[in-house]
């Protein structure tokens, strides 16, 4: 039956009587002005119905008003999901296939919900595209790419320097200058907003607005709660990342930085800004505030995400559960390069969509701006512009008119271009270094390391697998970043992004919106850079590499619970709210109490239990110094699989000194003045052998150490 036609007396009965049908609702009668057309036709429709349900040889129990029934089959779908994600959590005799059996139910329950409209995804207004202009100012562009020529040229020393940097942000201004609409001025806009300075901003309180507040604070809280115990040590990764940044702050301003096989420069430099802008040193401190403080900066994108793409519940649920988070969460404390995939690709992925929907030059820009500044962060990032390029051939896939194809095109111009001037520093490096730049990429698809340890295929196929369940089953085995071999996220937000996928995969089939195949075939696209961990498949997979996908994946999450919100709400009445309200509440809590549970305990204790206490030391050494007035009479004996020695200086406050010492070079300690003081391995024995015969005044202490079964010996010469 077509949607735009009036249903008929035979399609109720269908509806009424076949399993699987949707039913018609029929208005009941009711009093008419006789100036108006007569219902009396649909009264009798009515009658005629009543009278074939009476007859019908079928027994057709009494329909429920919908308004006071309790969706069962929707609660029953979540309940199975909780407990098949529940049947996953780690365990000695853990077995994937209850599991399977109750995500298959699950599966099945929610299709059917689906079909029979409990459940129905947000979708967002759709609003008609406007004319495509394609004009340009052509000087403009011009003067753009002179400049970008130029900079190009410039940056070949591999350094930022005044000139080239100058040169390279005024060819970007004079691409955005020439691309701008006709009727756009930076001089009316301007004005237009320093009135609205003068005049004050309004800013309109609303119980949503109090809401969205509430769950950004919720999200900040699970950031900075125990900020120094979780992570409480620096690894190595960290001693190179602040030997980068020192590097920076006594003027070596390097476009790429080549410590530890090479690292992109955005997050030294911006690390560099906040101990300027806060006098917070070369500390591991200063790395946590600049990752923890674009991991809180991700989470507002995710709401305009949501709010794009579904509706702005869905947007607040994502941001609310993506707040909680075990995942986003532990990539943004390590204080590493993790946190810059997912807080970058968030603004990419939102102002093309934006522009998409709205035809707006300004958002494409802002889009590719977003997405040059990000190949400048994190290596895997590098798989965005051709996730971008599928989104747009995607779009262009359902919508065929000459308008659209105009529209996609332009805004995939933009964003290039935008992104190629601002990514233009990185990619005059990688001209002439290209080695550098793709050592680690190739070092983990291609066999330049190691032998690829079986088919390429097959082992990529493999590793699809597994990172496409690690949401459910294994999120890999690196203890630095997670918490070995348990699901990537928690028992509800696991059950709540299967539900999600389903769903909006479902929503595909129906409705072909491109934006829902968009959600989905971003996540593995996504995971590439773990995927092809072909060399080092054990690498795969891993919650740094495929970080990226944290943005889809808690939209999916939104999709999910909005779903369910909406079905209790529109199913019970008045007091539908306040049930789907204390549902949520109650998923909430769980979903919290678990997730503070995995970051605060038990990651805790599993960091703590591989690390070495290279803050304790570098504290003994600290107040060896300021006692004593010594720094070069401090030693770190060298040791296999150990404290590094550079954690050590930097914890001590002298980033620039490495207290190392080996067995060989302990005559040398003897020209310097006492005291002396050495700090060994409670291990090392022979080492201590050597220093008694050197130093038999010396006094060894045991130092008890923060981490379990991590105790140092001091050995402390007094003359």
């Amino acid at each position: 039956m077509n949607e735009d036609q009036e249903p008929s007396v035979l399609d109720y009965v269908k509806s009424l009587l076949l399993p699987g049908r949707k039913l018609i609702q029929i208005p009941p009668p009711v009093d008419v002005d006789e100036s108006e057309p007569s219902e009396e036709p649909l009264q009798a429709a009515a009658q005629s119905v009543r009278m074939a349900q009476e007859t019908a040889p079928l027994k057709v129990q009494p329909t429920r008003n919908p308004q006071h029934a309790l969706p069962w089959l929707v609660l029953l779908v979540l309940l199975a999901a909780l407990a098949a994600q529940l049947s996953f959590e780690p365990r000695a005799d853990r077995s994937w296939m209850t599991g399977a059996v109750l995500y298959t139910a699950a599966g099945a329950g929610l299709i059917l919900a689906i079909l029979r409209n409990p459940i129905r995804l947000a979708e967002p207004d759709e609003s008609e595209l406007p004319d495509v202009d394609l004009s340009a100012n052509r000087i403009g562009l011009l003067v753009s790419l002179v400049l970008a020529l130029v900079a190009f040229l410039l940056f070949g020393g591999e350094h930022f320097t005044t000139v080239n940097t100058i040169i390279w942000l005024a060819s970007l201004a004079a691409f955005i200058n020439a691309v701008r609409p006709k009727d756009a001025s930076f001089a009316k806009w301007a004005q237009s907003a320093w009135l609205q300075l003068k005049s004050g901003i309004n800013i309109r309180i609303t119980p949503w607005l109090l809401l969205c507040v509430a769950v950004l604070i919720l999200g900040i809280f699970f950031r900075i709660h125990q900020f120094d115990q979780v992570p409480s040590q620096m690894v190595s990764d960290h001693a190179e990342k602040l030997y980068d940044v020192q590097d920076i702050l006594n003027g070596k301003l390097s476009t790429f930085f080549i410590r530890n096989t090479g690292r992109e420069a955005f997050q030294f430099y911006w690390t560099a800004f906040l101990i300027n802008l806060f006098n917070t040193g070369i500390t591991f401190f200063s790395l946590k505030v600049g990752t923890v403080l674009l991991g809180i900066f991700t989470l507002p994108f995710l709401y305009l995400l949501g709010k794009q793409l579904g509706s702005p519940r869905v947007g607040l649920f994502s941001m609310l559960f993506a707040g909680i988070a075990y995942w986003p969460n532990l990539i943004s404390r390590l204080a590493l390069r993790f946190t810059l995939y997912p807080f970058f690709f968030a603004p990419t992925l939102y102002y093309f969509l934006h522009g998409m929907r709205t035809g707006q030059r300004r958002y494409f820009v802002l889009s590719g701006i977003f997405m040059g500044i990000g190949l400048h962060g994190y290596t895997p990032f590098r798989v965005v512009p051709a996730l971008i390029i599928l989104a747009v051939a995607l779009y262009l896939l359902h919508n065929r008119s000459n308008r659209a194809v105009k529209h996609a095109l332009l805004g995939l111009v933009l964003i290039s271009v935008a992104a190629l001037i601002v990514a233009l520093p990185l990619a005059r490096y990688a001209v002439d270094n290209p080695d550098m730049v793709m050592y680690r990429t190739l070092t983990r698809v291609t066999s330049s390391e190691q032998a690829i340890p079986g088919s390429p295929v097959v082992i990529f196929l493999q590793n699809l697998w597994r990172a496409m369940t690690m949401f459910a089953w294994d999120n890999g085995e690196v203890w630095v970043l997670s918490i070995p071999h348990r699901p990537a996220l928690d028992v509800v937000t696991g059950a709540l992004y299967h539900l999600g996928f389903l769903a909006v995969l479902v929503n595909y089939l129906r409705k072909r919106r491109w934006t829902d195949l968009l959600l989905l075939i971003s996540i593995p696209f996504l995971m590439l850079p773990s995927i092809f961990s072909l060399a080092f498949p054990a690498e795969n997979p891993s919650l740094n590499r495929t970080a990226g996908a944290i943005i889809p994946v808690f939209i999916l999450v939104g999709f999910a619970l909005d779903g369910i919100f909406s079905a209790i709400t529109h199913s019970t009445g008045k007091s539908g709210r306040t049930l789907a309200g204390g549902l949520v509440a109650a998923l909430l809590f769980l979903s919290a109490s678990q997730n503070y549970d995995l970051v605060f305990n038990q990651y805790r204790t599993n960091f703590n239990n591989g690390s070495w206490p290279s803050a304790q030391i570098g504290a003994v050494v600290r107040d060896f110094v300021d006692t004593w007035g010594n720094r070069d009479s401090a030693y770190l004996v060298g040791y296999p699989h150990w404290v590094d020695s550079r954690l050590v200086g930097i914890n001590a406050g002298e980033p620039d000194k490495d207290y190392a010492i080996f067995t060989d070079q302990f005559d040398l300690t003897l020209a310097q003045p006492a005291p002396k003081l050495f700090i060994l391995n409670v291990n090392d024995t022979s080492d201590l052998e050597v220093l008694n015969r050197i130093y038999p005044e010396g006094v060894l202490r045991l130092i008890p150490s923060e981490l379990p079964g991590r105790e140092f010996y001091i050995y402390f010469v007094p003359r």
